[in-house]
Protein backbone atom coordinates (compact mmCIF):
# COMPACT_ATOMS: atom_id res chain seq x y z
CA UNK A 1 0.00 0.00 0.00
CA UNK A 2 1.20 3.42 -1.30
CA UNK A 3 2.49 5.91 1.79
CA UNK A 4 -0.12 8.30 0.07
CA UNK A 5 -2.84 6.02 0.05
CA UNK A 6 -4.95 6.91 3.42
CA UNK A 7 -6.35 3.73 5.54
CA UNK A 8 -9.50 2.72 4.34
CA UNK A 9 -11.42 3.32 7.95
CA UNK A 10 -9.13 6.97 8.21
CA UNK A 11 -11.02 7.46 4.15
CA UNK A 12 -14.45 6.53 5.60
CA UNK A 13 -14.26 9.12 8.61
CA UNK A 14 -13.25 11.57 6.28
CA UNK A 15 -16.59 11.30 4.42
CA UNK A 16 -18.49 11.04 7.50
CA UNK A 17 -17.62 14.04 9.22
CA UNK A 18 -16.99 16.19 6.00
CA UNK A 19 -20.03 18.73 5.74
CA UNK A 20 -21.97 19.29 1.94
CA UNK A 21 -20.98 23.06 0.61
CA UNK A 22 -23.84 25.31 0.79
CA UNK A 23 -24.95 24.64 -2.74
CA UNK A 24 -25.87 21.38 -2.02
CA UNK A 25 -27.46 21.70 1.42
CA UNK A 26 -29.17 25.12 -0.91
CA UNK A 27 -30.33 21.90 -3.32
CA UNK A 28 -31.61 20.22 -0.23
CA UNK A 29 -33.64 23.27 1.37
CA UNK A 30 -35.23 23.47 -1.80
CA UNK A 31 -35.62 19.70 -1.90
CA UNK A 32 -37.72 20.37 1.26
CA UNK A 33 -40.20 22.79 0.18
CA UNK A 34 -41.04 21.35 -2.93
CA UNK A 35 -42.12 18.30 -1.17
CA UNK A 36 -43.65 20.15 1.31
CA UNK A 37 -46.26 22.02 -1.47
CA UNK A 38 -46.94 19.01 -2.71
CA UNK A 39 -48.50 17.62 0.76
CA UNK A 40 -50.28 20.29 0.88
CA UNK A 41 -53.62 17.60 1.58
CA UNK A 42 -51.72 16.40 4.87
CA UNK A 43 -50.70 20.10 6.14
CA UNK A 44 -54.16 20.78 6.17
CA UNK A 45 -55.27 17.76 7.85
CA UNK A 46 -52.81 18.45 10.52
CA UNK A 47 -53.48 21.62 11.10
CA UNK A 48 -57.36 20.93 11.56
CA UNK A 49 -56.55 18.04 13.57
CA UNK A 50 -54.54 20.43 15.98
CA UNK A 51 -57.70 22.75 16.39
CA UNK A 52 -59.99 19.20 17.13
CA UNK A 53 -57.20 17.83 19.54
CA UNK A 54 -57.04 21.42 21.01
CA UNK A 55 -60.74 22.10 21.96
CA UNK A 56 -61.89 18.64 22.72
CA UNK A 57 -64.37 17.83 25.00
CA UNK A 58 -65.42 21.67 24.46
CA UNK A 59 -68.98 22.78 23.75
CA UNK A 60 -68.09 25.74 21.63
CA UNK A 61 -64.60 24.46 20.32
CA UNK A 62 -62.50 27.06 19.33
CA UNK A 63 -65.91 29.68 19.43
CA UNK A 64 -64.48 29.95 23.25
CA UNK A 65 -61.68 31.93 21.90
CA UNK A 66 -64.07 34.09 19.65
CA UNK A 67 -66.40 34.99 22.63
CA UNK A 68 -63.65 35.80 24.64
CA UNK A 69 -61.99 38.33 21.85
CA UNK A 70 -65.31 39.74 21.44
CA UNK A 71 -66.12 40.19 25.03
CA UNK A 72 -62.41 42.20 24.89
CA UNK A 73 -63.25 44.05 22.41
CA UNK A 74 -66.42 45.48 23.43
CA UNK A 75 -65.16 46.12 27.27
CA UNK A 76 -61.85 47.98 25.84
CA UNK A 77 -63.82 49.63 23.01
CA UNK A 78 -65.80 51.71 25.33
CA UNK A 79 -63.20 52.54 27.76
CA UNK A 80 -60.39 53.57 25.44
CA UNK A 81 -62.70 55.39 23.04
CA UNK A 82 -63.90 57.30 26.27
CA UNK A 83 -59.92 58.14 27.18
CA UNK A 84 -58.77 58.70 24.04
CA UNK A 85 -62.09 61.38 23.18
CA UNK A 86 -63.04 58.77 19.99
CA UNK A 87 -66.00 58.60 18.24
CA UNK A 88 -67.01 55.01 19.17
CA UNK A 89 -68.50 54.53 15.67
CA UNK A 90 -65.21 55.10 14.21
CA UNK A 91 -63.23 53.15 16.88
CA UNK A 92 -65.00 50.50 17.85
CA UNK A 93 -64.08 48.72 14.13
CA UNK A 94 -60.65 49.90 14.24
CA UNK A 95 -60.02 48.23 17.61
CA UNK A 96 -62.23 45.22 16.39
CA UNK A 97 -59.55 44.49 13.41
CA UNK A 98 -56.56 45.54 15.06
CA UNK A 99 -56.94 42.80 18.03
CA UNK A 100 -57.94 40.26 15.80
CA UNK A 101 -55.03 41.05 13.42
CA UNK A 102 -53.21 41.18 16.34
CA UNK A 103 -53.98 37.93 18.18
CA UNK A 104 -53.22 36.07 14.81
CA UNK A 105 -50.17 37.59 14.59
CA UNK A 106 -48.82 37.32 17.98
CA UNK A 107 -50.26 33.61 18.03
CA UNK A 108 -48.33 33.03 15.06
CA UNK A 109 -44.92 33.77 16.39
CA UNK A 110 -45.52 32.34 19.04
CA UNK A 111 -46.25 28.73 17.53
CA UNK A 112 -43.70 29.30 15.14
CA UNK A 113 -41.16 29.06 18.23
CA UNK A 114 -41.95 25.72 18.78
CA UNK A 115 -42.66 24.91 15.38
CA UNK A 116 -40.50 21.60 15.48
CA UNK A 117 -39.83 21.31 18.88
CA UNK A 118 -43.60 20.49 19.44
CA UNK A 119 -43.55 17.88 16.68
CA UNK A 120 -40.75 15.94 18.38
CA UNK A 121 -42.06 12.80 18.19
CA UNK A 122 -43.29 13.29 14.41
CA UNK A 123 -39.46 14.28 13.24
CA UNK A 124 -38.14 11.18 15.19
CA UNK A 125 -40.18 8.93 13.93
CA UNK A 126 -41.65 9.93 10.26
CA UNK A 127 -39.58 11.38 7.33
CA UNK A 128 -41.63 14.08 6.91
CA UNK A 129 -40.02 17.51 5.08
CA UNK A 130 -39.42 20.07 7.61
CA UNK A 131 -40.88 22.60 5.74
CA UNK A 132 -44.55 21.15 6.35
CA UNK A 133 -44.60 21.85 9.88
CA UNK A 134 -43.72 25.73 9.69
CA UNK A 135 -46.79 25.42 6.66
CA UNK A 136 -48.88 23.44 9.98
CA UNK A 137 -48.44 26.34 12.02
CA UNK A 138 -49.58 28.96 9.48
CA UNK A 139 -52.61 27.09 8.61
CA UNK A 140 -53.76 26.26 12.12
CA UNK A 141 -53.27 29.65 12.96
CA UNK A 142 -55.15 31.06 9.81
CA UNK A 143 -58.17 28.27 11.35
CA UNK A 144 -58.17 29.93 14.49
CA UNK A 145 -58.08 33.50 12.57
CA UNK A 146 -61.76 32.27 10.22
CA UNK A 147 -63.37 32.21 13.34
CA UNK A 148 -62.53 35.70 14.78
CA UNK A 149 -62.94 37.44 12.13
CA UNK A 150 -66.62 36.75 12.66
CA UNK A 151 -66.33 39.64 15.65
CA UNK A 152 -65.38 41.87 13.07
CA UNK A 153 -67.90 41.23 10.40
CA UNK A 154 -70.19 41.53 13.29
CA UNK A 155 -69.17 45.03 14.43
CA UNK A 156 -69.02 46.35 10.79
CA UNK A 157 -72.88 45.21 9.89
CA UNK A 158 -73.73 46.28 13.30
CA UNK A 159 -72.13 50.12 12.87
CA UNK A 160 -73.13 49.55 9.26
CA UNK A 161 -69.17 49.86 8.46
CA UNK A 162 -67.87 48.93 4.81
CA UNK A 163 -64.17 49.53 3.46
CA UNK A 164 -65.13 49.55 -0.37
CA UNK A 165 -63.36 48.72 -2.89
CA UNK A 166 -60.40 49.09 -1.51
CA UNK A 167 -60.32 46.15 1.05
CA UNK A 168 -59.12 44.51 -2.27
CA UNK A 169 -55.61 45.74 -1.42
CA UNK A 170 -55.45 43.49 1.83
CA UNK A 171 -55.65 40.21 -0.41
CA UNK A 172 -52.08 40.92 -1.78
CA UNK A 173 -51.18 41.75 1.64
CA UNK A 174 -52.62 38.47 3.47
CA UNK A 175 -50.65 36.34 0.89
CA UNK A 176 -47.19 37.87 2.16
CA UNK A 177 -48.35 37.91 5.84
CA UNK A 178 -49.21 34.01 5.17
CA UNK A 179 -45.61 33.65 3.07
CA UNK A 180 -43.59 35.90 5.82
CA UNK A 181 -45.46 33.24 8.57
CA UNK A 182 -43.83 30.07 7.16
CA UNK A 183 -40.83 31.82 6.86
CA UNK A 184 -40.98 33.10 10.42
CA UNK A 185 -41.51 29.57 11.35
CA UNK A 186 -38.67 27.95 9.85
CA UNK A 187 -36.40 30.37 10.96
CA UNK A 188 -37.42 30.75 14.72
CA UNK A 189 -38.35 27.33 14.77
CA UNK A 190 -34.79 26.06 13.92
CA UNK A 191 -33.35 29.08 16.52
CA UNK A 192 -35.57 27.90 19.36
CA UNK A 193 -34.65 24.51 18.90
CA UNK A 194 -31.16 25.11 19.14
CA UNK A 195 -31.23 27.88 21.94
CA UNK A 196 -34.01 27.25 24.38
CA UNK A 197 -34.21 30.60 26.07
CA UNK A 198 -35.31 32.32 22.97
CA UNK A 199 -38.90 32.10 23.44
CA UNK A 200 -38.94 33.76 26.29
CA UNK A 201 -37.48 36.89 24.75
CA UNK A 202 -39.92 36.47 21.56
CA UNK A 203 -42.47 36.61 23.78
CA UNK A 204 -41.09 40.17 25.63
CA UNK A 205 -40.36 41.67 22.57
CA UNK A 206 -44.02 40.80 21.09
CA UNK A 207 -45.07 42.12 24.14
CA UNK A 208 -43.35 45.61 23.87
CA UNK A 209 -44.48 45.59 20.30
CA UNK A 210 -48.28 45.45 21.25
CA UNK A 211 -47.94 48.98 22.64
CA UNK A 212 -45.97 50.72 20.46
CA UNK A 213 -47.80 49.51 17.06
CA UNK A 214 -50.68 51.50 16.99
CA UNK A 215 -53.18 48.65 17.82
CA UNK A 216 -55.23 50.13 20.68
CA UNK A 217 -54.89 53.73 19.76
CA UNK A 218 -55.04 55.22 16.25
CA UNK A 219 -51.80 56.13 14.30
CA UNK A 220 -52.57 59.61 13.79
CA UNK A 221 -52.98 60.35 17.28
CA UNK A 222 -48.84 60.79 17.03
CA UNK A 223 -49.64 63.79 15.22
CA UNK A 224 -46.65 65.33 13.65
CA UNK A 225 -44.32 61.81 14.87
CA UNK A 226 -46.77 59.49 12.81
CA UNK A 227 -44.18 59.23 10.23
CA UNK A 228 -41.98 57.69 12.84
CA UNK A 229 -44.56 54.48 12.58
CA UNK A 230 -42.72 54.14 9.30
CA UNK A 231 -39.47 52.79 10.87
CA UNK A 232 -41.77 49.67 12.79
CA UNK A 233 -41.94 46.70 11.17
CA UNK A 234 -44.58 45.56 13.06
CA UNK A 235 -46.63 48.16 12.62
CA UNK A 236 -45.93 48.41 8.66
CA UNK A 237 -47.19 44.81 8.51
CA UNK A 238 -50.41 45.20 10.44
CA UNK A 239 -50.97 48.16 8.50
CA UNK A 240 -50.79 47.22 4.66
CA UNK A 241 -53.32 44.52 5.93
CA UNK A 242 -55.58 46.75 8.36
CA UNK A 243 -55.83 50.02 6.04
CA UNK A 244 -57.70 48.58 3.53
CA UNK A 245 -59.96 46.89 5.44
CA UNK A 246 -60.41 50.00 7.26
CA UNK A 247 -61.13 51.86 3.24
CA UNK A 248 -57.66 54.03 3.53
CA UNK A 249 -54.87 53.22 1.49
CA UNK A 250 -51.61 53.22 3.37
CA UNK A 251 -48.79 55.37 2.47
CA UNK A 252 -45.56 53.67 -0.17
CA UNK A 253 -43.59 54.57 3.25
CA UNK A 254 -45.59 51.62 4.97
CA UNK A 255 -45.70 49.29 1.83
CA UNK A 256 -41.52 49.96 1.33
CA UNK A 257 -41.08 49.35 4.94
CA UNK A 258 -43.48 46.16 5.09
CA UNK A 259 -41.68 45.23 1.86
CA UNK A 260 -38.12 45.13 3.13
CA UNK A 261 -38.89 43.77 6.59
CA UNK A 262 -40.52 40.77 4.66
CA UNK A 263 -37.50 40.54 2.81
CA UNK A 264 -35.19 40.04 5.77
CA UNK A 265 -37.44 37.52 7.12
CA UNK A 266 -37.42 35.69 3.96
CA UNK A 267 -33.40 36.17 3.79
CA UNK A 268 -32.29 34.99 7.37
CA UNK A 269 -34.94 32.01 6.98
CA UNK A 270 -32.96 31.29 3.91
CA UNK A 271 -29.82 30.87 5.18
CA UNK A 272 -30.94 29.42 8.25
CA UNK A 273 -32.45 26.60 6.73
CA UNK A 274 -30.01 25.60 4.27
CA UNK A 275 -27.26 25.50 7.01
CA UNK A 276 -29.05 23.63 9.39
CA UNK A 277 -31.68 21.78 8.34
CA UNK A 278 -29.79 18.25 8.68
CA UNK A 279 -29.30 19.11 12.36
CA UNK A 280 -32.95 20.27 13.23
CA UNK A 281 -33.51 16.47 14.22
CA UNK A 282 -30.78 16.13 16.73
CA UNK A 283 -31.58 19.91 18.60
CA UNK A 284 -35.07 19.09 19.72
Amino acid sequence: MSAHTPFPAASARLELTSQPGFSARSALAWQDIAEAATMWHLCWTLSWLDIKLRYRGSVLGPFWLTLSTALMIASMGFLYAELFGMDLHEYLPFLALSIVLWNFIGALVSDACVCFTSAEGTIRSVRMPYTLFAGRVVLRNLLVLAHNVVVVVAVDVLLRVSPGQTALLAIPAFILWLLVGVALSILLGALCARFRDIPPIVGSVMQMAFFVSAVIWRPEQLKSQEHLLAYNPFFTLLEIVRGPLLGTVPPVGVYLSAGLFSAAIFLAAWLMFARVRGRIAFWI
